[in-house]
């Protein structure tokens, strides 16, 4: 009968002694107890306190500066950091909740939070977006004398503190969704802010105040269409789809061509958190040609390989004794 293997199991009896081997480190992370296996590790929240407080500074000097001389470009770039800063107070705070271990109510843990903070996060864009679309729509028809100066400088400033905030991530946030859902507002946000600062300069030259309104219509259409990327792939993740990056056809391969299986079925991978993937598959070995743990061990080797840190493999016996006799390793 083939038996269940969990990922806490105990050293190996075979000859060759796997335990002994170094450990690749998703397999000594599925090797410590239950709940911290599924704890989500979560980067420095430096990047994110630090984010937090420029923006919202940044934010209301634009606001201010926007009313005070008419700059609808401005106020809109302005609304778009105040959604930033919602954007990474939800983001910090999901990450923080995705780093308590796993309970008996919980058992995978919590790292569906930084999912769904990645979720709101999208949503926050596009309506920011909608927002300073209609209101440069209704600009057009009325425009409004613009003081280019002051604009300019609060356009140029928003550059400064948007890429700022984007280098503090550092690569954090290559591997996961909810950190790059932050990145992709502050690089967005430092797009839009150079947009303000040549309308400014473009409206000091010709004098022409609509196009502030012209720019602001811009704007709000590139952050929406930023927005839109980021919820097709947060509703992706929340889908329980393929993570991005994970190739079936590589996964199976590896499984496949594990010494003595035969074949691999009920193959599932999915995203754990923002930053953490998942595998459960049932695979057909031939009995007493390899140790079982010793199978696993590589199972779990070439699988972190692929990106895929956390997975549950059901050993069952292979249905038929294959022709020609057994495999070799």
């Amino acid at each position: 009968m083939g038996a269940r293997h969990h990922d806490h199991g105990g050293p190996a009896s075979s000859p060759t002694d796997p335990a002994a081997r170094p450990l690749h480190p998703a397999v000594q992370i599925q090797r410590q107890p239950h709940p911290r296996q599924h704890e989500h590790r979560p980067g420095s929240a430096a990047a994110f306190r630090w984010s937090i407080v420029l923006n919202a500074g940044l934010s209301g000097l634009q606001l201010a500066i926007g009313f005070a001389f008419g700059s609808l470009a401005l106020v809109g770039d302005a609304v778009h950091n105040l959604g930033d800063v919602a954007g990474l107070i939800l983001g910090w705070s999901a990450e923080r909740l995705s780093g308590r271990p796993a309970n008996h109510r919980f058992t995978y843990g919590y790292g569906r939070s930084t999912q769904l903070a990645s979720l709101v996060n999208a949503v926050l864009i596009l309506m920011a977006s909608a927002v300073v679309v209609v209101e440069g729509l209704q600009r057009l028809g009325r425009p409004v004398e613009v003081e280019s100066g002051p604009v300019a400088w609060a356009a140029a400033a928003g550059i400064v503190v948007n890429l700022l905030s984007a280098r503090l991530f550092g690569s954090d946030h290559s591997h996961d969704l909810n950190r790059r859902a932050a990145v992709v507002h502050l690089l967005t946000d430092a797009a839009v802010s150079a947009a303000v600062l040549v309308s400014a300069l473009l409206v000091r030259l010709s004098g022409w105040s609509r196009l502030d309104a012209v720019t602001a219509i811009g704007v709000g259409l590139v952050v929406a269409w930023s927005g839109w990327g980021l919820l097709s792939q947060a509703l992706l993740v929340a889908m329980d789809a393929v993570p991005e990056g994970i190739a079936m056809a590589a996964v199976e391969e590896a499984l496949t061509s594990l010494p003595a299986v035969e074949s691999v079925h009920h193959l599932h991978v999915w995203a754990r958190s923002t930053s953490q993937n998942a595998l459960t598959a049932h695979v057909r070995r031939w009995t007493g040609q390899v140790d079982d743990m010793d199978l696993l061990h590589q199972a779990k080797q070439r699988l972190a390989a692929l990106g895929i840190a956390h997975s549950t493999i059901q050993l069952e016996p292979a249905e038929r004794r294959p022709q020609g006799g057994w495999p070799q390793d």
